[in-house]
């Protein structure tokens, strides 16, 4: 084998391992999957957003069924209010629920649509009226500890 046919596959091995690390990439920033279908708008409001992210994935019983578009703060409840578009192929209840989850071990959080019971279903514009907030560590570390130093001195008031 020549010297020029080994230059031109180490350089296709080079180019491919680029193409990949710039897939895991894309993958890693929610930038890989392009959805151009139908889609409508919908709304929840949250106490506490965490680390959601626009561009974070929408999921019912772990399939992706959307995006988060955008996030922002109502400056009269000062609640999160987080819009996301959701693929014209699912329709939900209008007594769903959306909640805020963790995913893996990398903690990338997303919307977790719950579907409800009613008969009609939520139209483009309509506002997810039951949510739960993420789950903060430092907020549970902090509960924790108040319980503790709360339960030590009612014990040392006690001796």
């Amino acid at each position: 084998m020549s010297k020029k046919n080994v230059e031109i596959l180490v350089g296709l091995f080079v180019l491919l391992g680029a193409l990949s690390l710039a897939f895991l990439a894309l993958k890693a920033a929610n930038l890989a999957s392009f959805s151009t279908g139908e889609v409508y708008v919908l709304q929840a409001r949250f106490d506490n957003i965490g680390g959601l992210k626009p561009r974070a994935p929408v999921r019912s019983a772990g399939v992706a069924v959307g995006r988060v578009t955008s996030i922002n703060l109502d400056p009269k409840t000062y609640l999160g209010v987080v819009t996301m578009e959701i693929s014209q192929g699912f329709a939900f209840p209008k007594d769903s629920s959306a909640k805020i989850l963790t995913a893996g071990l990398l903690g990338d959080q997303y919307i977790g649509i719950e579907p409800g019971a009613a008969e009609n279903n939520l139209v483009e514009g309509d506002v997810i009226k039951q949510t739960q907030s993420a789950i903060v560590l430092e907020n549970l570390i902090g509960q924790f500890l108040f319980n503790k130093a709360e339960e030590a001195g009612t014990q040392g008031g006690n001796k």
